[in-house]
């Protein structure tokens, strides 16, 4: 593969878990609840604990990519080198979410809630207390440990307690992180970094943390299965180094010559040990992730369509700010105070999200969501440096729009039709699918961004920082139609039962 004849500056740098907990973490275990409020009326309180979790593990990600720099220089190590600290975090989180819904069961959700939140806020004080890069990588996988317990162990405790009626209200609560902390993540990784100091990223977390200890020990209801459900390690064992694998290759795809054997070596162990633990996951009469939830259309839809709409948004926050600055000429601060346009549209669409819905249905919001998602990246490659500045918010803000429409509507769908005593395995096996999509984002874009500067010379396109991003943003365009081919496939029933639709 080429590289391109303008690489954007620290692209190279920016590591896959930049926008890898864009996707939704959620929990894992074949084991039965033993709550006795059982399925109720939705716990507002319990969902936005749950949604200021996930926001905080989100944040904490994506913030540190700009903060990189800032970082690198503090601690006497090349810029590049952080990314390491930024690896070790998503990994961390992509091998222990699968388990986290068996330890939930095992030893019941609330303790297991609050016991992580009590690991993130000491590891955040860690990271900000760092001294050298060995300590910092130290703490930020005792952050990913603490991560892939506390948000996948809250959102399943409010999917088993929450009647189908009120699912989708639930998930509004619950998509809403997602949307927006990817989004100004840049902003206020760089205002810290630039204005104040980059340990302030870590130490934001202390307060809030306290503050999530005292509710979830009020809030959460000590949900977990009757027995001792026992742990699958073999498919523990093949999904942690599959994954493991797949996502170091994919990372290191495009980064300089001396990396192919990396790549290599990481796509061909990743192919190896996911292909042996489906073939072992779909024999197992109690495995970690059921891949035969996969035989449940509405569940399907959201678990391979929606995991690619997932995939292409997720590279739109990690592409915008490199194109402002490289391709535009501006300043971090001003891509990233830009940026927000797309928080302000996922924000104002917020509220409507579960009445459209209810109006017209799943199918018809999703092919909306998709096809106008498609034209905003569209509406991206053509942007120029010209181009006023309110023209540029109002797409950007149409993107965030169409964003969060499609989110709520794929998450919506994903559990319409799975029976309550599947909800841990559907979830299971949903947050895992969703948490590579999302990760893998960012690398899908880079590689692109790599690619657009021989396609753009191809195509004849003249030569400037411009077309490689014009290339990318058409290509993620071109991505996006596989989903709304699906979505135009689907039941127009789909999803009727949790939107109150007949």
């Amino acid at each position: 593969m080429s590289t391109p004849r303008r690489r954007p500056k620290g692209v190279h740098t920016v590591s896959v878990s930049s926008a890898a907990s864009s996707a939704a973490s959620s929990a894992a275990s074949s084991a039965e609840p033993s709550d006795a409020g059982g399925r109720g009326g939705l716990n507002r309180g319990l969902a936005l604990l749950v949604a200021g979790a996930f926001f905080m593990e989100i944040l904490d990600g994506t913030v540190i990519a700009p903060a990189a720099p800032a970082i690198a220089a503090d601690l006497g190590v090349p810029a590049v080198d952080i990314n390491v600290a930024i690896t070790a975090y998503l990994l961390t989180l992509a091998v222990l979410i699968p388990i986290s819904g068996w330890m939930a069961d095992r030893f019941g959700a609330r303790r297991v809630f609050m016991v992580a939140i009590a690991i993130f806020t000491l590891a955040s004080a860690g990271c900000a207390l760092a001294t050298s890069l060995p300590m910092l990588t130290s703490t930020r996988i005792l952050q990913g440990v603490g991560g892939a317990m506390m948000v996948p162990v809250g959102r399943l405790v409010v999917l088993r307690t929450t009647a189908k009626a009120e699912l989708i209200r639930a998930i509004a609560f619950l998509t809403w992180p997602a949307l927006v902390a990817p989004v100004i993540a840049p902003a206020v990784g760089g205002v810290l970094s630039t204005y104040a100091s980059w340990r302030w990223i870590f130490v934001i977390n202390l307060p809030l943390g306290i503050a999530g200890l005292f509710l979830a020990a009020r809030l959460v209801p000590d949900v977990r299965a009757e027995g001792k459900p026992r742990l699958d390690w073999r498919g523990f064992v093949l999904t942690a180094f599959g994954i493991s694998a797949l996502l170091v290759g994919m990372e290191n795809i495009g980064m300089g010559p001396s990396n192919w054997s990396v790549v290599a070596t990481g796509l061909a162990l990743a192919t190896v040990f996911l292909s042996t633990a489906v073939v072992y996951l779909l024999r197992a009469s109690r495995p970690l992730l059921d891949l035969r939830m996969l035989r449940i259309a509405s569940f399907r839809v959201t678990a391979g369509g929606g995991s690619l709409y997932r995939l292409v948004i997720s590279a739109i926050p990690f592409l915008l700010p490199l194109f402002f600055q490289v391709g535009f000429g501006w300043s971090s601060a001003q891509a990233g105070v830009v940026i927000i346009a797309l928080f302000a549209g996922n924000v104002a669409i917020k509220p409507a999200t579960t009445p459209l819905m209810r109006r017209f249905g799943i199918r018809p919001v999703l092919l909306v969501a998709v096809a106008a998602s498609s034209i905003c990246l569209v509406i991206m490659a053509l942007l120029q440096a010209s181009t006023p500045l309110l023209v540029i918010l109002v797409a950007l803000a149409l993107s965030g729009i169409f964003r969060s429409i499609g989110f709520s509507a794929y998450n919506s769908v994903a559990f319409a039709d799975v029976e309550p005593e599947r909800m841990t395995q559907a979830n299971t096996l949903l947050s895992t699918v969703q948490e590579l999509a999302a990760g893998l984002g960012v690398a899908v874009g880079a590689l692109l961004l790599r690619l657009g500067d021989p396609v753009a010379a191809a195509l004849g396109l003249p030569d400037s920082a411009n077309a490689p991003f014009r290339i990318a943003f058409v290509l993620l365009a071109v991505l996006m139609l596989v989903p709304g081919v699906e979505a135009l496939l689907m039941p127009r029933s789909i999803g009727s039962e949790v939107t109150g639709r007949t």
